[in-house]
């Protein structure tokens, strides 16, 4: 095992009715103008936006709203925030949403917080000296956002999708009602668990130093997670299972998971981060549509970790040699993904990408992680478009 920082300070209010208490955690974390910045028109449709701002009004504490932030959230829209947060003399940021709308806040945290443009941290040409304090409301259990330090945007000249990490950014406070999640659409339900499991792989699927208890709470995760997506897919309203997700979104995504390892492989997510920059994917069905080409392009440089998540997380059958457990769990874990009408290639996707298109994608990713990257198996811009080309 390696040694190892875990640093989670985020307070975690959870349970039924919880958005009532906003108010005080904003007080609670100093907090005297708001902006509070969501998503689309299903915040304001369910009337959360207007309990929200009406706690506040009975609180006595001001704010402004912004609205728009959008599934691969823009760099556009950020800009707009960190002008209207300079305006206003906002001091404290609330998400209401879900990681579209926090990974927004974030960078227009950091926007305020420090001078010059805010693209300069997604594009690794420097590092924040801070962001502006901020709490969430979450609305759907998938990225993890609500207490990790990372958030990702899309550049809209070029299409470029980034993600900064920075422990700036945790947000004091993560409000989590699982009642509020219940309006999703399956899809959406789907590809946040597909999201939450991927943030756990990323991690397990390594060739650094690794430590039992951190392998055991992953693959608990993983298996809970697997079980409730499949709950959800017959009963969207049941509130134990909705629970069992949310947690499980921020604990895959908090540094937990990671506690004594490498710090992760994330190849998966570098390459999906080129699909929704390129085609504006759902998040979690771009990481399924990449993680089986991925799998079966390194899982001979990472066969014992393969060999144990097969048996311990996807439970197949033991009997045959290391690799046919292996490829057994991989097969097992599209199927899965198949079970909760998630794509498990790029056509399943939706996306008729040309060779041109791949190979753009392939030297896009091999630029922004630096030339190579990856734990599993290090991987450059060849290996990517193999990986890429695999998974049409």
């Amino acid at each position: 095992m390696f040694d190892f920082n875990y640093f989670t300070p985020t307070k975690v209010v959870f349970g039924k009715g919880t958005e009532s208490r906003v108010a005080d955690l904003i007080k609670e974390f100093g907090g005297r103008k708001i902006l509070i910045h969501y998503g689309g028109g299903s915040v304001v449709r369910s009337g959360l936006l207007k309990r929200v701002t009406d706690t506040l009004d009975e609180a006595g504490i001001s704010y402004v709203t912004l609205g728009g932030a959008v599934p691969n959230p823009r760099l556009g829209l950020v800009y707009e925030g960190i002008e209207l947060c300079k305006k206003e003399n906002v001091d404290f940021l609330l998400a209401v949403g879900g990681g579209s709308a926090i990974d927004s806040a974030k960078a227009i945290g950091y926007g305020v917080a420090n001078e010059g443009d805010v693209w300069d941290f997604y594009d690794y040409k420097r590092k924040a000296t801070g962001c502006l304090p901020l709490g969430v409301i979450l609305t759907i259990a998938a990225t993890g956002s609500e207490m990790s330090d990372s958030s990702v945007i899309t550049k809209e000249e070029g299409l470029v999708k980034r993600g900064y990490s920075s422990d700036y950014s945790r947000p004091r406070f993560a409000i989590m009602n699982p009642e509020l999640t219940m309006t999703l659409p399956d899809y959406q339900t789907a590809c946040g668990c597909t999201d939450i499991m991927m943030h756990t792989m990323e991690r397990y699927f390594t060739n650094g130093g690794n430590m039992e208890l951190t392998d055991a709470l992953a693959e608990g995760l993983l298996r809970t997670v697997k079980k409730n997506a499949l709950i959800l897919c017959k009963d969207p309203k049941n509130y134990d299972a909705r629970a069992e997700v949310m947690w499980a979104g921020s604990l895959a995504h908090n540094g937990l998971t990671g506690c004594g390892n490498d710090g992760g492989d994330w190849m998966t997510h570098k390459l999906e981060h080129e699909l929704g920059g390129l085609y504006d994917v759902a998040h979690g069905a771009g990481l399924a549509a990449i993680w089986g080409s991925w799998a079966r392009f390194v899982y001979k440089d990472c066969l014992p970790r393969f060999k144990k998540f097969a048996i311990n997380v996807m439970e197949v059958d033991e009997s045959g040699s290391d690799e046919e457990i292996a490829i057994r769990g991989i097969e097992a874990m599209e199927e899965f993904y198949r079970s909760i009408n998630i794509p498990t290639n790029l056509r399943e996707l939706g996306i008729k990408a040309t060779d041109e298109e791949l190979a753009l994608m392939a030297k896009k990713c091999a630029i922004g992680v630096g030339g190579e990257m990856g734990s599993a198996k290090v991987l450059n811009e060849e290996d990517m478009l193999a990986i890429f080309r695999a998974s049409m």
